[in-house]
C-alpha cells in the first residue's frame, strides 16, 4: 500500500497539515537524530518526516533540555504553522543510540503512532476476569440459550508461533455430496462490551500490529493470549457459523450462526497437518485418532471451495512475504520467504466461505452491518496494465465491462512464467485498495458479492463490531437505528488503521533487512526485476531482500520503455525485463533511508571508474551517441 504522507494539497509547505498517523494520533511530532548546530542543535528527521516537508527544525539550547547529541531523539514542533525550514523544536525524549536494534524500532513506533502499552485504567478494567470461563459460567451460558459443542472434535490450525488463535475447525460428513462445516470463532464481544473503556481503546487501535520482533495487540495479552484465544482444553465462549456445503459445486447450501461453547481437542499447526497429510508416520494413528481423517476431509472440502472460486474468477495475488528470523537481542539471523504450503489454503477457504456466508445473511436482511469491499478497478488503469502484459504473452481484451473472471482469464493466458509476479504486482497497483464500508459493495478480487471480516476479532476491531451486532441480532434486540448510525465510523477508523499498520509492519522488515543487508556489502547475489523506471531497476533477491539498480552504474545508457515495461541499452541493445533473473552485487546500504543499492555484477554491464579518475561519457553524450548511431554516424 502507498503510504499516507501528506492529505493535503493545498499547502503542502506547511507541517500542520501532515496529518498524524496511527492510534497515537501525536501531533507536531517528529523523531529523528539530535546533531550539534553552532549553540543550539538541528533535528536529522527520520525519512518518513523528511517526505513529509518538514525540513530542518532549529532548537535553541534551552530547549534541547540535557539531550545528547548523536542520539535519536523525540522533537515536538512548537511553531507548526510556520513555512517549511523555518521550524524550531524542543526535545521532550531521548530514545537512545541510533545503532540499537531497539531504537530502530521504537523510532517506527513512533513514525506510525503505535502505543507501547495499554493504559492502565483499560488494564484495570478488566482486572476482574478470570484467565478461563470457569464452569459456573459456561453453566450459565448454556442454561442462557449457547450451544454446548464441547463434544465435538475441534482442531485449530496456526502458525507455530501464534498465540491469538481467533478460529478453530470441525467438519463432518452429512453424505456424499455435503459436509457440514463449523467454523468456531472466538466470542470476544462477550468480553468488550460497547461504551467501556476496553471497547474504547480497542477501536482506537483497531488492529494488531505485527512487527519483525513484537506485536502490538488491539486487545491487552490477558485476553488476546489468553482468555479470548482458542486454547486447547479450555472451554471457550464462540460464535459458529455452522454451513451445509455441496462438496460438488462448493456453495454453501444452508447454515445458521449461534453462540456456542467449544473445547479444542489440539492446537496444530500448518507445517504439522501438511506433514500428517503428505508424509504420514508410524505412531501418528495413536497420537492424532479421528483429527487425520478430518484433515483428509477438509482437504477435499477446500479443494472443492478453490474450484468454486476460481470458476467465478477470484484473482490469485500471489505476493511474497517476508520473514526474519532474529537472535535473542533482536539482530536478524536470516531473511527468508515467509513459509507457505497447501494447509494455509485449507483455513483461507474456510474463514472466506464463513465471511461470505455471513456477509450475504446480514445483507439479505438489510442488516446494519460492516463490510469488507473491493470496489471494480479502474478501466484506464487496467488498460494500461494490458498494454504492458500483451508484451509478456498475454492475449485477448480487457475492455467494457470489466470482471474477475476476464481478468483471470487473461492473466492464465501469459506465455512469460517469469514475469508474472511482477505482472501480479503490477495488476494489484492497477486496482482499488480493499477497505471496510456500511454498504456492500462486493469484493472484485475474491469475485464475490457479499464478503466481511467476521473470523478475527481478536486483532480486528470490524470483526469484533459485527459479533457484537449479530449478538443482538440473535438476543432480538432493537438495536438497528443505533447500528446504523455507528458502523460507517467503525468502518473509516478500522480502514485507516489498517493502511497504518501495513505500512509500519513493511518498515519493521524494512529496518531488519537492512540491518542484515549491510554486513554483506560486496556479496554478490541472484536477484529478479521486479520493476523499472527512468532511472534504474527494482530487483528482489532469493530471499526477498529488495533494493535498486541505477542505470548510471551501468556501462551503457539505458533507454525505459514504457509500453513493454523494459530497459533497452542503447549501444549494445541488450534488453532487461521484468522477470529477467540478473546478478547483482551490495553497493550499499542506507539504514537511515531503509534502502538497499545493488549494482549489476556482470562485467558486460557495470560501470568502472576510469584508471585517470576521469568520469566515463554522461547521459548527455550517451543519448547524443545512441542517436548518432541511429542516423549511421559514428560519436567522436
Amino acid at each position: 500500500m502507498d503510504r499516507k504522507i501528506n492529505t493535503m494539497t493545498d499547502a503542502p509547505e506547511c507541517y500542520s497539515d501532515v496529518a498524524p498517523r496511527g492510534p497515537e494520533q501525536s501531533k507536531n511530532r517528529a523523531v529523528g537524530i539530535l546533531k550539534e548546530l553552532g549553540d543550539g542543535a538541528v533535528l536529522v528527521a527520520d525519512p518518513a518526516f523528511k517526505e513529509a516537508n518538514l525540513g530542518t527544525v532549529r532548537i535553541a539550547r534551552n530547549d534541547i533540555n540535557g539531550a545528547p547529541f548523536d542520539m535519536v531523539v523525540v522533537v515536538e514542533i512548537i511553531n507548526p504553522d510556520n513555512a517549511k525550514g523555518e521550524f524550531r523544536g524542543r526535545v521532550v525524549e531521548v530514545l537512545g543510540n541510533p545503532e540499537s536494534s531497539d531504537v530502530k524500532m521504537e523510532t517506527v513506533m513512533r513514525q506510525y503512532g503505535l502505543p507501547s502499552a495499554f493504559p492502565d485504567p483499560v488494564l484495570k478494567e478488566i482486572e476482574h476476569l478470570p484467565n478461563n470461563p470457569t464452569d459456573e459460567q459456561v453453566t450459565r451460558e448454556i442454561e442462557g440459550g449457547r450451544k454446548d459443542l464441547r463434544d465435538l472434535l475441534t482442531i485449530t490450525i496456526d502458525g507455530e508461533e501464534a498465540k491469538d488463535l481467533d478460529d478453530a475447525i470441525s467438519l463432518a460428513r452429512i453424505d456424499n455430496t455435503h459436509m457440514r462445516l463449523y467454523v468456531h470463532i472466538a466470542d470476544v464481544s462477550h468480553y468488550v462490551r460497547e461504551n467501556t473503556l476496553l471497547d474504547g481503546e480497542a477501536l482506537r487501535r483497531a488492529t494488531s500490529v505485527y512487527l519483525s520482533d513484537r506485536v502490538v495487540p488491539m486487545l491487552p495479552p490477558k485476553l488476546s493470549n489468553g482468555l479470548c484465544s482458542l486454547n486447547p482444553h479450555k472451554p471457550r465462549l464462540t460464535l459458529t457459523a455452522d454451513m451445509i456445503v455441496n462438496t460438488e459445486t462448493g456453495l454453501t447450501e444452508s447454515g445458521e450462526v449461534y453462540e456456542s461453547v467449544i473445547e479444542c481437542n489440539m492446537r496444530m499447526s500448518y507445517n504439522e497437518c501438511c506433514r500428517i497429510l503428505t508424509e504420514p508416520q508410524k505412531g501418528d494413528e495413536e497420537k492424532y485418532g479421528g483429527i487425520i481423517m478430518m484433515l483428509e476431509q477438509m482437504r477435499t472440502l477446500s479443494d472443492t471451495l478453490a474450484r468454486m472460486r476460481q470458476r467465478r474468477g477470484a484473482i490469485d495475488f500471489e505476493t511474497q512475504e517476508t520473514k526474519v528470523i532474529l537472535d535473542d537481542d533482536g539482530k536478524p539471523l536470516e531473511i527468508m520467504p515467509y513459509p507457505i504450503n497447501f494447509c494455509h489454503g485449507i483455513i483461507e477457504s474456510f474463514m472466506i466461505c464463513a465471511n461470505e456466508f455471513i456477509a450475504k445473511k446480514f445483507c439479505k436482511m438489510n442488516y446494519p452491518f460492516v463490510y469488507r469491499v473491493h470496489e471494480d478497478p479502474d478501466p484506464i488503469k487496467i488498460a494500461r496494465f494490458a498494454s504492458v502484459a500483451k508484451y509478456y504473452g498475454a492475449m485477448g481484451n480487457l475492455r467494457g465491462k470489466i470482471t474477475p473472471l476476464m481478468i483471470a482469464d487473461y492473466m492464465d493466458t501469459i506465455a512469460d512464467e517469469d514475469a508474472k509476479p511482477a505482472l501480479n504486482t503490477l495488476l494489484l497497483r492497477s486496482m482499488a485498495k480493499a477497505r471496510y464500508s456500511s454498504s456492500n459493495l462486493g469484493h472484485f478480487g475474491l469475485a464475490s458479492e457479499f464478503y466481511c471480516h467476521f473470523t478475527s476479532p481478536i486483532r480486528r476491531y470490524p470483526d469484533l463490531y459485527i459479533h457484537r451486532i449479530i449478538k443482538s441480532w440473535l438476543h432480538e434486540e432493537d438495536k438497528r437505528k443505533h447500528f446504523f448510525a455507528e458502523v460507517e465510523k467503525v468502518a473509516a477508523i478500522s480502514s485507516e488503521m489498517e493502511r497504518n499498520s501495513v505500512d509500519a509492519e513493511r518498515a519493521s522488515i524494512d529496518v531488519k533487512v537492512c540491518e542484515y543487508m549491510k554486513d554483506r556489502i560486496g556479496e554478490t547475489y541472484e536477484a529478479v526485476i521486479t520493476g523499472i523506471i527512468d532511472g534504474g531497476m527494482f530487483v528482489m533477491l532469493d530471499s526477498t531482500a529488495e533494493g535498486f539498480v541505477a542505470f548510471r552504474t551501468m556501462i551503457d545508457h539505458y533507454v525505459f520503455d514504457e509500453r513493454r515495461y523494459r530497459a533497452v541499452g542503447a549501444r549494445s541493445g541488450n534488453k532487461l525485463s521484468i522477470g529477467q533473473r540478473i546478478m547483482v552485487t551490495v553497493s550499499s546500504v542506507d539504514e537511515d533511508r531503509r534502502k538497499i543499492d545493488f549494482v549489476m555484477a556482470d562485467e558486460a554491464y557495470r560501470r568502472k571508474p576510469n584508471p585517470d579518475g576521469k568520469k566515463g561519457p554522461g547521459r548527455r553524450k550517451l543519448k547524443k551517441m545512441a542517436k548518432n548511431r541511429k542516423k549511421g554516424r559514428r560519436s567522436h
